[in-house]
């Protein structure tokens, strides 16, 4: 069983609307475990687990596309999120939409670099109605070598919603993989911050070309 991790400051409710679903969302703080594969190009590269060790969620890989593809799916294989490369823009920017779909208006946020040269993570992140994106509705921050990123809301260094931190848990579950622990604070959509986190260590890992 894994190890809580412990607050001495409880995190404060931030009223954010969900981005994927309400039924995602719960009243109290969420403690995540994120498993990467190592060495591996197979579906299933990633795992997320509750406390238990329960998987929660999975996420596929499509490799027949012009697009990196990646689809966030809960146990029964029912597609969530799908979120792909947008080719032939700066910032490395990631789209994701509702389900299997890649359609327009299926839209339901995107991530890019703030700024195309960085020392440390710095990605912002806009809803879909956020059209003109003249203000992000949300922003990474930290040090993804470290495994110690900050997500907040809109553009405020104090509106925390989710937290990533590295975790040291021995056993068998976690041979071959890389593990760190994500911290959901209460009222906020899980499986949005799950898929920012997936789409945060992709473009950390594509480090290659000049944009």
């Amino acid at each position: 069983m894994m190890t809580e991790v412990s607050t001495s400051n409880p995190p404060q409710p931030v009223p954010v609307p969900p981005v994927i679903s309400p039924q995602f969302i719960v009243p109290y703080p969420m403690d995540l475990a994120v498993l990467r594969k190592v060495m591996t190009l197979q579906e299933g590269k990633f795992e997320i687990l509750d406390l238990n060790g329960t998987v929660m969620f999975k996420i596929k890989s499509k490799h027949l596309s012009l697009h990196d593809r990646r689809v966030l799916v809960d146990t029964l294989d029912n597609p969530i999120v799908t979120f792909q490369q947008k080719i032939l823009t700066a910032h490395r920017r990631w789209e994701a939409f509702r389900g299997e779909s890649t359609d327009p208006k299926d839209l339901l946020f995107s991530v890019k670099k703030s700024s195309l040269f960085q020392l440390k993570t710095k990605l912002d992140v806009f809803l879909a109605g956020n059209t003109k994106e003249e203000v992000c509705d949300f922003h990474i921050m930290g040090s993804w070598r470290e495994r110690s990123c900050v997500i907040y809301a809109g553009e405020s260094s104090s509106a925390i919603v989710a937290q990533m931190h590295k975790k040291h848990t021995a056993g068998s579950i976690f041979l071959g993989k890389e593990h760190f622990g994500v911290t959901v604070y209460p009222n906020v959509d899980y499986a949005f911050i799950v898929a920012l986190v997936v789409i945060l260590e992709e473009i950390n890992q594509d480090r290659s070309g000049d944009d």
